[in-house]
């Protein structure tokens, strides 16, 4: 299969029991954004080639460049190689397929979990439950001078607001450091309330 430029519209050409015979991308499995992509770089080519200035090397070269990228998608949803005639040029290029092997090799290194930053996760949870606990102890001891009842109100209304923002940020990888320094926090704060009352 070759990739060449007609007239501003790219064709796949290949050879069948009839000869050569060339095909719209839009009439192969190719998806459709791959075959407007293809279109839009043939228009751009295209435009290149008949510019009645001569075609400066940047222009050429992105051409020429986005054309290899185009071959190797195609010959990757193929899975067969693909040539590609530059338009600018006319240097025919062949692109491979891209090997299994290969493809299967990055997806398993894509799902390998980072690693736990353990020393900056723990940092946070340790300032968050400072902060957390001397905000709920100063509360309950402010409130506690006008009212205990109060102080127990507050301090419910407080556990119970943070409750839901604390239930969801446990399973969020940067969010559970401060999810776990809440609760403790909270707990710390408890623990010294209580000491305060003996």
């Amino acid at each position: 299969m070759e990739l060449r430029v007609r007239d501003g519209r790219a064709v796949l050409a290949g050879e069948d029991d009839s000869g050569e015979r060339e095909v719209d991308p839009h009439s192969l499995p190719l998806g459709a954004d791959l075959a407007e992509a293809l279109h839009e770089w043939a228009k751009v080519a295209d435009a290149v080639v008949r510019s009645e200035t001569p075609a400066d090397g940047v222009a050429s070269a992105l051409v020429a460049r986005r054309g290899k990228q185009l071959a190797g998608r195609i010959a990757s949803v193929m899975n067969s190689p693909v040539s590609y005639t530059d338009p600018v040029s006319g240097e025919l290029v062949s692109v491979d397929a891209p090997e299994a092997a290969a493809v299967a090799v990055q997806t398993v290194a894509e799902d390998e979990p980072e690693p736990t930053p353990w020393g900056t996760g723990l940092t946070v949870s340790v300032i968050t439950a400072a902060i957390v606990t001397v905000t709920v102890v100063s509360l309950s001891l402010g409130l506690g001078e006008t009212s205990r009842w109060l102080a127990l109100v507050a301090n419910v209304l407080v556990v119970g607001g943070l409750a839901p923002s604390v239930w969801l940020g446990r399973s969020v990888p940067v969010w559970r450091w401060v999810a776990y320094g809440v609760v403790t926090g909270v707990l710390v704060a408890w623990l010294a309330l209580i000491l305060t009352l003996l």
